[in-house]
């Protein structure tokens, strides 16, 4: 017989690797020698054939309804567009603070259930609003005159790629709670990545970045971009987050932008004092506690991480 705890302890395992996983995304984009736009290309592009492959092979795909796509259109193109801001943010100001940027879409995902859903906000939103707040002006307030004018547009595209997740996430959410969209949560991610990968593509051709994908260190960072990030990562943490408390789900999503600001430091000798490192401690913090709701609403926490 299965021993009662097993289920949660595979779980909280899952959490873990998953959260790991997609840690690493912004580091593939940082070293793939193409443009921004392109990288996001090829990371839904080849991971939605990834998912693709593996639904027919495991016989779960079923062909979806053509209103089922149109109403993937919306998340799909925000989700494009989070991709061409946060890409940009990675090569402007390091994969660490443009993850940790993009996060704070927790207080606008808060802001909207409030505002769309009735949701109420209590002390836990504005702690960890304050929080967060101060522990960012820790970051990059201190120094906002003295960087240069990449280094701060870098910041503006971190945080409007908190809004184009923010977008994602709910009109994915509406998409699935009205009915629209019927697909189990693998298909869900297959098709969103290609329609991503459609519009991501369109952009990169008017933009006119070339597709070509110049070397071996490029194919083995977008391929692993795809897989980690779009395919491994999140098939892991869509599996166990229902098993998990909210509290815990939220906890252990804050891997993502720790080791991501952890990695930039180790990989890319990003300068840091102390008071950066006492500025991202507030900063997760302020979003673990903006981001806690009940266990009746934890269908909200699971938008915590950056994609």
């Amino acid at each position: 017989m299965r021993d009662a705890h097993e289920l949660p302890r595979r779980a909280l395992l899952q959490m873990v690797v998953g959260a790991i996983a997609i840690s690493t995304t912004s580091l593939f984009v940082k070293v793939a020698h193409v443009g921004p736009t392109v990288s996001g290309f090829y990371r839904m592009g080849f991971g939605g054939l990834m998912l693709l492959a593996g639904l027919v092979a495991l016989r779960q795909w079923r062909r979806p309804r053509l209103a089922e796509v149109g109403w993937l259109l919306v998340p799909g193109a925000a989700f494009a567009v989070d991709l061409v801001m946060w890409h940009r943010s990675i090569l402007y100001v390091g994969p660490g603070l443009a993850t940790l940027l993009g996060n704070f879409q927790v207080f606008l995902m808060a802001l909207a259930g409030w505002l769309l859903y009735r949701e109420r906000l209590g002390w836990y939103f504005l702690a960890g609003i304050a929080l967060a707040f101060v522990g960012l002006y820790l970051l990059v307030g201190l120094d906002w005159s003295a960087v240069g004018a990449r280094y701060r547009l870098g910041v503006v595209l971190g945080t409007i790629t908190g809004v184009a997740y923010a977008i994602y996430m709910l009109s994915t959410r509406h998409a699935q709670r009205a009915g629209h969209v019927k697909l189990a949560p693998a298909q869900l991610l297959c098709v969103s990545s290609l329609v991503s990968a459609a519009v991501l593509g369109s952009v990169a051709a008017i933009e006119g970045e070339s597709f070509a994908i110049p070397d071996a260190q490029s194919w083995s960072a977008l391929l692993g971009l795809a897989f980690f990030g779009q395919v491994f990562g999140w098939v892991l943490l869509t599996r166990a987050m229902p098993q998990l408390p909210a509290s815990t789900i939220g906890l252990l999503l804050l891997l993502q932008p720790a080791l991501s600001f952890v990695f930039d430091v180790l990989l890319f000798a990003r300068p840091t004092h102390t008071l950066d490192w006492i500025g991202v401690a507030l900063s997760l913090l302020g979003i673990f506690i903006g981001s806690y709701r009940p266990t009746a609403r934890a269908a909200v926490v699971p938008s915590l991480a950056e994609p």
